[in-house]
Formats: C-alpha cells, structure tokens, sequence
C-alpha cells in the first residue's frame, strides 16, 4: 500500500510539477522546424494527420457539448477525414459542431501554449494523451486507430522516457506546429473551394445552416488561426535578455 501511494504520488507530482523554460536555441529550433513541417510540401502530407487528428477531435468533442449523439470518426490516409454524429440537421448544435473543425487545431496549440508558458511541460503532453484516448474510442476505421496510437505512443515514449530537454523540445515543437499549421488548411480550403471541388466543406455547410456566405466563415478560420498563432507565438517567445549577445546587454 505504501510503494502504491509513492508511485502515485511521484506520478502526481511528475505530472503535475513545473519545470524551467527551455533554452532559447531550443525554442527557435522547434519553432524552425515547426514551420518548416507545414510549408514543406512532402513533410506536410505526412504531418497534416496530425492536424487532421485535431481538426476531427474539435467536430467530435463540440458534438458531444451541444448535446448531439456521436456515431463515430474516421481518419484516412490521404489526411481527410470525417466525424458522424446525429441530431437536429440544423440549429446552434449543428452550427458549432460545423465551425469546431478548422478552429481546433489552433485553439488547441494555444491552449497548450499556455500550459507551456507555465512551465507544464509534462502536464501539457499527458493532456495530449488524455483527448487522443478519449478519441480512440470513436474512430471506426484501421487507419484512424493506427494514427492515433502511433501519435499517442510517441509522445507517452518521450514524456515517460525523455529528460527535460527532451520532452520540452518535443513539446514546444508539437505547440507551434499546431499554431503554424492552423493557416495553411484554411489557405487549402478557399482554393479547393475556388475551383469547386469541395461543394460540402465545413464552410459551405455552414452556409447552409446559416444564410452566411462561405467566404466569411473560411475568414473567420484564418482569423482565428491568426490570432491563436500571434497570441501562441507571445506566450511561447524566449525572453528576449536571454537571446542578445552579452555585449549588447551591458
């Protein structure tokens, strides 16, 4: 009964404890790469899962806020991906359960940018492993299982096995990949919309749903992805002190 309570409360504090800010070579690092996973074409195809794994998780949790019933999620390898619920086909449920999809990713980037400014860094990926089991229960294809347990097993492996440097460098990647990826999605969007080749995007149903034109909405995304990114990127800059050469702070 004892080791039992050691082991949970070490766990505890494991999780729950803070840790010092990174260097900040290691910030601009992850920021660097970070970026170059979403203008990269080739990184992207494979890295756009993970925001796929977002854009499906914010459909499926808000579904299940405004009281819709969840039937199931699909992940699929071309990054798309679709999430099933039923309910009322119209009102403020179906409206939000619409916007949810492009709005997640950032959203969440941000959040956890915050968990990281606060040095949570442990706390902010076990988090991470919390929403993608709670998705795993959903989704009802192969290919969706396969990502989303590749995803959570590789960040349980560096949360649990990696040292601080590791798992900060690990975290601020994964946060600012995120914030970075929230635009270029929405950027996909219009120009599959543009040439009609996407007739029932999220942005179109909500024009559906709300008599407000599809443009406006695909500007609300970018907006908000925008914001998250600038509101993120603050949060998660290294103090500027520790960047300048001595010689400029004398």
């Amino acid at each position: 009964m004892d080791v039992d309570a050691a082991g949970i409360g070490e766990l505890w504090d494991r999780l729950t404890g803070t840790q010092d800010d990174p260097a900040w070579w290691l910030v601009i690092l992850a920021g660097l790469v970070a970026l170059g996973a979403v203008v990269h074409g080739p990184t992207w195809r494979v890295s756009r899962n993970v925001v796929t794994i977002a854009h499906e998780g914010g459909h499926a949790l808000t579904a299940l806020l405004t009281g819709r019933r969840l039937d199931g999620i699909k992940l699929h390898s071309d990054t798309s991906g679709v999430t099933v619920s039923r309910g009322r086909p119209d009102g403020p449920g179906m409206v939000f359960t619409a916007l949810a999809g492009y709005v997640a990713p950032p959203l969440l980037g941000l959040v956890f940018a915050a968990l990281l400014s606060a040095g949570r860094v442990t706390l902010m990926l076990w988090a991470s492993l919390l929403l993608l089991a709670g998705m795993l229960v959903m989704i009802r294809n192969a290919y969706g299982v396969l990502s989303v347990v590749a995803t959570g097993a590789l960040i349980f492996v560096v949360s649990w096995l990696g040292d601080e440097d590791v798992r900060a460098g690990f975290a601020y990647l994964a946060v600012l990949f995120l914030l970075f990826a929230g635009t270029r999605p929405v950027i996909e969007l219009q120009r599959m919309r543009a040439r009609q080749m996407a007739p029932s995007s999220d942005a179109d149903q909500l024009a559906h749903l709300t008599g407000v034109p599809g443009l406006a909405w695909v500007g609300l995304f970018a907006f908000v992805a925008l914001l998250a990114l600038a509101a993120g990127g603050t949060l998660l800059a290294p103090d500027t002190a520790a960047v300048l050469p001595t010689w400029l702070k004398d």
